[in-house]
């Protein structure tokens, strides 16, 4: 018999199992605390994009941008989406490496106003004791009191009513 991991997923059947088990940890600890790892992982992403942009831009417009550091300032300025506009990309393929640059800063943006937001929300329901549940556990009680006083009403209904005899 296969194991669970071949069964399940027979790309990962060739995968070292020590492999396995980080990327298992890892998904964990990601469910975890998912906004956190998501801000890390999409920080790594961006300073790896905002470094490669600034090399990649400095290789395919060569003529605007002289120098690797000059590269590296424009992906700087595009990727917190500051963009002095002192230095522009002409090439197609400087403009495609602009685009990548954006989207990365907007990702950061993004996930960093979500995780901060999350934040807050969560801090502000333990002052005030509240969990993910409580409103769940409220609407389940109102719904069993409501059952009961439905059952009442039927047991009630049946026992005043004479039994037919058709």
């Amino acid at each position: 018999m296969r194991g669970g991991a071949e069964r399940c997923e027979p790309h990962l059947a060739h995968v070292d199992p020590r492999w396995q088990q980080r990327l298992e940890r890892w998904s964990d600890r990601l469910a975890e605390n998912p906004f956190k790892r998501a801000w890390r992982a999409i920080a790594v992403a961006t300073v790896t994009v905002t470094l490669v942009g600034g090399v990649l831009v400095r290789l395919t417009d060569p003529d605007t941008f002289t120098r690797i550091g000059t590269g590296i300032w424009w992906s700087v300025q595009t990727v917190t989406t500051v963009g002095y506009g002192d230095v522009v990309p002409a090439s197609t393929a400087g403009r495609a490496t602009a685009a990548v640059v954006m989207l990365a800063g907007l990702s950061l943006l993004s996930v960093t106003t979500a995780a901060v937001t999350n934040a807050f929300v969560q801090a502000a329901s333990r002052r005030r004791g509240e969990t993910r549940d409580d409103a769940v556990l409220a609407e389940l009680t109102a719904m069993r009191a409501e059952l009961a006083e439905l059952r009442a009403t039927m047991t009630a209904a049946s026992q005043s009513q004479p039994p037919s005899h058709e």
